[in-house]
């Protein structure tokens, strides 16, 4: 069986992806897989053993998150970003398995070739829509654009081309339990997480050593994140009389002073690392949320908007951690949460909801993948308006 897999995201994004492409090629696929060609993505996927299929303008170049106004643009960009190279990719290819922004494009090339398309979400919220607007509104302009200049008929349910009527869903359901959005039959395989077995580096592990466990802070890919923020975010952890580890993310992180108690680390093993920090403090990534859910660590969300405000929520209702309200802390209110946090109830819970997290969602969806149509891979059709 040769799948396609595709994804144009940040690091949340394409991880998952690999992870699955592990699990196919496993079974015996053949697995080739669409990426952003930046440096720390390419480098994933050959440490994985996947081939890799770069689209031609890495994600980090795009400089900000576009706003309301420049959505539309933006989703226009993305497909022609995407389109040539996915559609040969794809014509040699007997499935495709596509997320995020190729969420855009995926559905329209498995048309044109006549084969199976496999929509992937990582939250069960998205299916309802951004910014209270529907899908129609947001993406359709865009979208149909597209298909009209390659012959293609315009799309009347933009949700249902996207998604499909039975996506996969790859969250824990423990943590993102499906709730049964109305016209969406999905298949929630758990989270798909890819083992790291890569050592912590000598500093890190040296700075773990020298004295009680730290507050991990960091954003991962969200640039947004500004140094006031940062410094709010090392006075209050300060401030419960913790040391801090920083992460350096895509914003840059940089330590606020020369103290001691601080270090800055680049990307690393954090499967290994948030099992021995006392707290995560961070944007509410899904996989960053699993992870910590996964070492038991007590989290304090700090949602940049997105899904992110979902898995906020999701860690303040089970008890493993606190929400902030809002993307822009500062020392009080980070302060407030931290205490919350940083109780032995809240770590108890946290740890006991660990063992809970499902470590095999990889597996279940290549199976549901490797067994065909009769297991609920979908044939796209013409759209009409």
């Amino acid at each position: 069986m040769r799948v396609l897999l595709s994804t144009y995201g940040s690091r949340g994004d394409v991880e998952p992806l690999v992870a699955l492409a592990v699990q196919l090629q496993a079974l015996g696929a053949d697995v080739r897989m669409c990426t952003p060609p930046d440096e720390e993505f390419t480098e994933l996927l050959a440490r994985e053993g996947v081939s890799p299929v770069p689209f031609d303008r890495p994600w980090r170049s795009w400089e900000r998150p576009p706003t309301a106004e420049e959505r539309q643009q933006r989703v226009a960009d993305f497909i022609a970003v995407q389109y040539d190279t996915m559609a040969e990719a794809a014509a040699e290819s007997d499935v495709i398995v596509a997320t995020a922004m190729s969420q855009f494009v995926g559905p329209t090339v498995a048309e044109e070739l006549g084969i199976p398309y496999h929509c992937v979400l990582f939250c069960p919220d998205v299916l309802d829509g951004l910014d209270g607007r529907g899908f129609d509104e947001l993406f359709g302009p865009a979208i149909n654009t597209h298909r009209a200049s390659i012959g293609l008929l315009p799309v009347g349910d933009v949700g249902a081309f996207m998604f499909t009527a039975r996506p996969l869903l790859a969250a824990d359901p423990t943590l993102g339990p499906w709730r049964g959005q109305e016209g969406f039959d999905v298949r929630q395989t758990g989270a798909w997480i890819l083992p790291d077995g890569r050592p912590l580096p000598a500093e890190l592990l040296t700075f773990l050593d020298a004295g009680e466990p730290p507050v991990y802070l960091g954003f991962g890919s969200m640039r947004t994140v500004g140094a006031h923020s940062a410094r709010a975010a090392v006075e209050a952890i300060r401030a419960q009389g913790r040391r801090v580890l920083i992460g350096r993310g895509w914003a840059g992180l940089a330590s606020v002073d020369d103290q001691d108690d601080c270090l800055v680390i680049g990307e690393v093993n954090q499967q290994k690392l948030f099992e021995r920090v006392a707290a995560v403090m961070h944007h509410g990534g899904a996989g960053t949320t699993t992870t910590a859910a996964r070492a038991g660590a007590p989290q304090l969300v700090v949602p940049q908007g997105g899904d992110q405000i979902y898995w906020a929520r999701r860690v303040a209702e089970l008890g493993i951690g606190a929400a902030h309200d809002g993307p822009t802390p500062t020392v009080q209110s980070l302060s407030v949460a931290l205490r919350a946090v940083l109780t032995h109830e809240t770590r108890a819970r946290a740890t006991a909801l660990a063992a809970d997290i499902g470590t095999d969602g990889a597996r279940t969806a290549a199976r549901l993948l490797i067994a065909g149509d009769d297991d609920g891979v979908e044939r796209p059709v013409p759209c009409s308006s």
